[in-house]
């Protein structure tokens, strides 16, 4: 029987009672699907569910064959190894026993004397050649993850799902990911902003409050359907307004006329022109047509009312999210940062980054590059001040804003609304407002703790804290700004950006978003070499 995942009526809700989307039908078979949709609408909890982590309150799933899950986070034991992650530890120990003539006959029925190799084909495919004794704590973040991938493919489920695979990856490890997606056979069920990844999907699945639609095709061709809906609910939208409209105009008019009828009426009563029974008469005919037309002319209205309502509804699910910022006015030859001759690291027979010397001078753009494990955070918690330098001078200036991954910069413990007071103490309440709708956090989505919020909420809500108050900082710090944002939201953050007259240094190895915001330097910590526009500086 073909490997399937079925998905009936399904309702998901988070953990405080929000309802996600209700009354979900899907089916996914043996093709590549990238699952997308803005930050919180639930991709995540969706994955859950279809591998049985989580219940769903009402609905059924439906999986005929094995699932793997590749989650965002995992937390690692002390002294795991890469066995470990391939649940391959005793095998191995066995084998390595065996190896060493130190097995019982029992023992040498037991053993798997293909495992390392096998082991080794799985690392390769994703681009490694580890021993499987390696201690995780050696490796990357980015690294763990390609390692946890290797395993959950090792283990040949029928379906993958994969939550956001390419998060913290560099750029081999992404083509790595894409490479082994291209060759799979099964199913892959992929939530992802990756969008050269979303470009090898067979199928891309929407998820947004009013349900899920599927679309053919890769991601191009998912951009070029959502682009014709979009243009056709504008048109819908459009078309309502002007129903409304029309109709508010025919029962004013409707209304006026009649004001004028009965205003007739009652200047011949008043004369006696008119008997009193026929007077009466008309007058309850008169009151009686009156409210049979002012009833169809209020049901016309209802009507034409939740028409806008739904298309206005439907128009902002398409439309993309828009951010602008105030100027920080950032003179050209002003030193941002500055670096001469820097040493740090943990250990300081270990060093990190070696004798490093550069500078941001005026709103740069600096891209901060390399592989996995090259010094990028190293050097950003050098700037921060987190790390001290072993060597060498340090100078930045003091009105920088720093967004690590976890966007520590917010208090988790309190709302959106009151972590943008707490950054901008002198701002009025209407400001604090204003500057947190820009970020699509309106009314009382402003009022959500922080440490509810998806990882791209976060990141959102940390940029409208920082960016949104009347003094910008003149230096922004971004360690991988994608890694969580949804397509649309991270689209926004580019014009956004674009539109930012302060410095930049980005660590990031999206290289869509790279040129999407204007980099013009890249600082390649691998290499030792500072480029521009391509030329090494």
């Amino acid at each position: 029987m073909p490997a399937s995942i079925i998905l009936s009526n399904l309702s998901l809700s988070t953990p405080d009672g929000r309802s996600l989307f209700s009354n979900l039908d899907l089916t996914f078979g043996a093709e590549r699907t990238g699952l997308v949709g803005r930050n919180g609408v639930g991709k995540t909890t969706l994955l859950a569910s279809i591998s049985g982590e989580h219940r769903p309150p009402a609905g059924h799933v439906a999986v005929t064959g094995s699932v793997g899950l590749l989650r965002q986070d995992v937390q690692l034991s002390a002294g795991a190894t890469v066995a470990d992650l391939f649940g391959a530890r005793d095998q191995l120990a066995l084998l390595r026993q065996a190896e060493r003539g130190e097995a019982s006959a029992d023992d040498l029925a037991e053993v798997d004397w293909t495992l390392e190799a096998r082991l080794q084909v799985a690392l390769a495919r994703l681009g490694f050649d580890l021993a499987p004794e390696t201690e995780l704590e050696r490796l990357s973040g980015g690294q763990i993850t390609r390692v946890r991938l290797a395993a959950l493919v090792f283990a040949e489920p029928d379906f993958l799902l994969l939550d956001e695979p390419t998060n913290n990856l560099d750029r081999d490890g992404r083509k790595a990911v894409i490479d082994l997606l291209a060759a799979w056979r099964g199913g892959a069920i992929i939530v992802s902003h990756d969008r050269n990844l979303l470009e090898a999907m067979d199928a891309i699945v929407e998820l947004t409050s009013l349900g899920a639609t599927r679309y053919g095709g890769n991601w191009s061709r998912y951009r070029e359907q959502k682009a014709v809906e979009l243009a056709a609910v504008r048109h819908d939208l459009a078309h309502a307004e002007r129903r409304l409209f029309e109709i508010d105009g025919k029962a004013q008019e409707a209304a006026e006329k009649k004001a004028r009828k009965d205003s007739g009426g009652r200047k011949k009563r008043a004369k006696g022109d008119m008997p009193r029974i026929l007077a009466g008469a008309r007058e309850d005919r008169s009151e009686d047509t009156g409210g049979k037309t002012a009833q169809i002319a209020e049901r016309q209205r209802a009507e034409a009312l939740q028409a806008v309502d739904e298309a206005r509804r439907r128009v902002e699910i398409l439309q993309p999210l828009s951010v602008k910022l105030p100027v920080t006015g950032l003179p050209a030859g002003r030193e941002v940062l500055w670096l001469d001759g820097v040493s740090a690291g943990y250990r300081p027979e270990q060093p990190v980054l070696r004798d490093l010397s550069f500078a941001v001078v005026g709103p740069e753009r600096v891209a901060l590059v390399g592989p996995n494990g090259s010094g990028k955070t190293t050097l950003l918690k050098l700037i921060a001040g987190e790390l001290r330098p072993l060597s060498g001078t340090l100078r930045v200036r003091p009105d920088f804003a720093l967004f690590d991954q976890k966007v520590s910069l917010l208090d988790p413990a309190i709302s959106i609304l009151d972590n943008f007071r707490r950054l901008n103490p002198k701002a009025g309440a209407n400001e604090c407002h204003a500057a947190l709708a820009r970020f699509m956090f309106r009314a009382d989505a402003a009022l959500q703790a922080a440490g509810s919020l998806s990882g791209g909420q976060m990141f959102r809500a940390g940029l409208a804290c920082v960016l949104g108050g009347s003094s910008p900082p003149s230096l922004l710090i971004l360690d991988e700004p994608t890694n969580h944002l949804d397509i649309e939201s991270i689209e926004a953050v580019e014009a956004g950006l674009m539109a930012y007259d302060g410095a930049l240094l980005v660590v990031s190895h999206d290289e869509a978003f790279l040129q999407a915001i204007g980099v013009t330097r890249r600082l390649d910590l691998a290499a030792k070499v500072l480029r521009t526009h391509g030329g090494i500086v």
